[in-house]
């Protein structure tokens, strides 16, 4: 459920969509690791101005963890 919405909301930001790919690994049972794969000229996009984007996505699936208890990490990269 997550990691569609990050990749949905994601494409929905940069210039290249169909270069964003959604990782996500289960580091335990309490915690997710979610990495974004993006092109390199949309990092910045998806980062944001002082990192106001990224943590906009943070804000988001901290939101999540009081559903289903799970923390999330997450990480961008260019491919």
């Amino acid at each position: 459920m997550v990691e569609e919405f990050v990749e949905q909301y994601t494409k929905l930001i940069v210039n290249n969509p169909e270069d964003i790919t959604i990782t996500k690994k289960m580091i335990d049972d309490n915690f997710c690791e979610i990495t974004i794969n993006s092109n390199p000229q949309d990092l910045g996009k998806l980062i944001g101005k002082n990192g106001n984007m990224i943590n906009a996505i943070k804000t988001i699936l901290n939101g999540c963890k009081a559903k289903d208890n799970i923390s999330y990490k997450i990480q961008v990269q260019s491919i």
